[in-house]
């Protein structure tokens, strides 16, 4: 019989960019009993976003990050929104062209993440605010 888990994680990103959050969502996820099933997670912000993405070569995050910074650039003169400073509507843009939910499937209590996959936090903001991450588990006890 299927069972569905609800939870929440909280994460404060010490600086923009890419941070890794699979080790706390697989902690949450091991804590759960559910064997095989579908894991979603959510980004309840419009200036964070979530990623799966490589999580070996630091450059990758790196280029990625700079990537971002020229597409959505910190100029007041480029936009009206600029409520909460110069960082603001850029980060409303990166948060548009990525994602803030990712759906995941779980095997044997384990995301099935490729080999070189993580789950990131791609935080927009110059002085990040705490981000919640909404998780649902939906799936068969273990």
């Amino acid at each position: 019989m299927l069972q569905q888990k609800i939870g929440t994680i909280q994460v404060r990103a010490p600086r923009p960019g890419l941070h890794e959050i699979t080790g706390d969502v697989g902690r949450w996820l091991q804590s759960q009993g559910i064997g095989d099933g579908l894991l979603t997670l959510f980004c309840a912000h419009t200036s964070a976003s979530l990623l799966i993405q490589e999580n070996a070569a630091r450059a990758a995050r790196h280029d990625l990050e700079t990537f971002f910074a020229r597409i959505a650039p910190e100029d007041r003169s480029l936009y009206t929104h600029n409520d909460e400073g110069s960082d603001d509507m850029p980060a409303h843009i990166k948060s548009a062209l990525t994602q803030t939910q990712l759906s995941i499937p779980v095997q044997n209590g384990r995301m099935m993440l490729g080999t070189w996959q993580g789950i990131f936090l791609f935080e927009h903001r110059r002085e990040p605010s705490p981000r919640c991450i909404a998780l649902q588990l939906i799936g068969e006890p273990a």
